[in-house]
């Protein structure tokens, strides 16, 4: 998809999750690793020192643009900060071919970084959100053949960026897509209650007594769940209903109302994590805007 279909650029403490089954949402307002980056040429550099230590063994060419080895890692997508520091103990990464396992190493922008025996570099961070239409699955790819969300953004950026969280094949709505792997797992982590809304059209009216049962919370899978917030939604037939949550069980919307004996017939995502689909057509991607990168970093 061109880029140029999109539209344009665009620590708060956790609340205690408040059930309701009386407010609606406003349906007119739209509920206001195969990792291979390109490889770093570097310049002909020792790659040894006789008798000094790893952290001294390789020397760098450009101290003022150096950073810590950890940073590195995370900067290239693949954990954050404080995953690298494991893997850097357990001997995972390697500069210039040699294991480094000291904590606090740098690298410049010269040396030759690898992880796992890959090579890898350090890309600007890139954050783009999806509308995303149905019939695609969240994954970088499929062995079936079947159509994936990258086919989606597959030019929103020249770096690698991948999908944060899922979303079912015929599950429609936001997703967001980035290469920052210390933002995606504090977006994806438990602990951070990050919310999304859910507009769920049901196979027949949901009656009140089960909505809520469902506000209340009930045990599912020997797991209780709980619902932020759940309504219908405003001057739609009683089927239409909203569902504000911040669980990332998979399937978790679904699985509530079959838990009650109901179909879900369409399911889109609204809102997560406060990002909206306000002027973000059905399949159409955009960046996000500085204000919304740092919202979402304080999150």
């Amino acid at each position: 998809m061109n880029s140029s279909k999109n539209s344009s650029r665009g620590r708060q403490g956790k609340k205690k999750p408040q059930n309701s089954s009386r407010s609606g949402f406003d349906s007119n307002k739209k509920f206001a690793k195969n990792y291979r980056p390109k490889p770093i040429h570097k310049k002909n550099k020792p790659t040894s020192t006789e008798g000094a230590s790893s952290g001294q063994q390789i020397r760098k060419n450009n101290e003022s643009e150096s950073i810590r080895l950890n940073k590195y890692i995370s900067n290239s997508g693949i954990c954050s900060r404080r995953e690298a520091d494991v893997y850097i103990k357990s001997g995972s990464a390697s500069v210039n071919g040699k294991i480094i396992t000291e904590m606090g190493f740098k690298v410049s922008p010269t040396d030759e970084v690898r992880f796992d025996g890959s090579l890898i570099s350090p890309e600007k961070k890139r954050y783009v959100l999806l509308n995303k239409p149905k019939n695609f699955i969240t994954t970088m790819d499929d062995d079936r053949g079947r159509k994936t969300v990258m086919e989606l953004v597959a030019n929103a950026s020249k770096e690698r960026i991948y999908p944060v969280g899922r979303l079912d094949r015929n599950t429609t709505g936001l997703l967001l897509f980035t290469n920052d792997g210390e933002l995606a797992k504090k977006l994806t982590h438990p602990k951070h209650n990050i919310q999304k809304l859910y507009h769920a059209s049901l196979d027949k009216k949901l009656s009140m007594r089960d909505m809520q049962k469902i506000a209340d919370g009930f045990i599912l899978d020997e797991k209780r769940v709980l619902v932020d917030e759940i309504s219908y939604i405003i001057n739609q037939p009683k089927s239409e209903v909203g569902v504000k949550i911040h669980s990332g069980r998979n399937r978790i919307v679904r699985r509530i109302f079959e838990h009650f004996n109901y179909s879900v017939v369409k399911l889109d995502r609204v809102i997560f994590a406060g990002l909206t689909k306000k002027d973000l057509p059905r399949g159409h991607w955009r960046h996000l805007t500085e204000m919304e990168i740092n919202t979402l970093k304080m999150l």
